[in-house]
């Protein structure tokens, strides 16, 4: 299966299924979406996606201009400050003396920067795991926070999985997928995109191993 036979947004899907499945479905999730974990676990988890957007967005101004990456570089996605205000929310007002990475964070975000640095079209990849994944499944998330934790709805605490600038979340992932599809690369670079986007999935499954072990549930 070739990306000259198959959109590119298909085959990037497709080809990271079993990799989505996997961090969807980590005992962390799972027990943080089945209301068995308290606030505590969805604050820490808050905390290690504001380091791994702090890595995303903080190279995002840099690439506005490149031919690959600049097209995805679209203000309506950016959640950094949302996440800050939802920290302040769970954390107080000096919530970043506080806040920590675990070390399969680091990693995470280290990647992220580093292809934000180096390889635009590995930057691609991770914005497209991330950015499509919180329109998706994040809220899924949400409503569970809201309902589980007393959250307002679309409110402080749960802000970074509100899109206020997109009207019609379907329409714009469309619209993504098409960006997908007209990336200006090779065949051979669309598969090394294709196996940074696993390694985006996987690295992300490690932060939901690393937040299982620390919230784990005795049995």
């Amino acid at each position: 299966m070739t990306s000259s036979s198959t959109p590119f947004s298909t085959l990037i899907r497709t080809a990271s299924h079993e990799q989505h499945v996997e961090a969807e479905t980590s005992t962390f999730m799972s027990d943080l979406l089945g209301g068995r974990l308290g606030v505590e676990a969805y604050a820490r988890y808050t905390e290690q996606l504001w380091f791994v957007y702090e890595a995303l967005e903080s190279g995002a101004r840099d690439l506005s201009g490149d031919p690959v990456a600049g097209p995805f570089i679209q203000p309506e996605l950016m959640r950094l400050a949302s996440l800050e205000r939802d920290l302040a929310h769970l954390r107080g007002p000096g919530w970043r003396e506080g806040v920590t990475a675990l070390p399969a964070t680091v990693e995470y975000a280290e990647r992220v920067a580093e292809c934000a640095r180096t390889w635009t079209g590995g930057y691609v990849a991770h914005h497209y795991t991330r950015y499509l994944g919180d329109l998706s499944g994040g809220q899924i998330i949400r409503g569970t926070a809201e309902k589980t934790w007393g959250f307002a709805r679309k409110g402080d605490g749960v802000r970074f999985y509100v899109f206020e600038d997109i009207g019609n979340p379907a329409a714009f992932k469309r619209g993504y997928r098409e960006l997908l599809d007209a990336l200006p690369v090779d065949e051979l670079e669309k598969q090394r995109v294709v196996a940074e986007c696993r390694r985006a999935f996987a690295l992300n499954t490690g932060v939901f191993r690393a937040l299982g072990e620390e919230f784990r549930i005795s049995a």
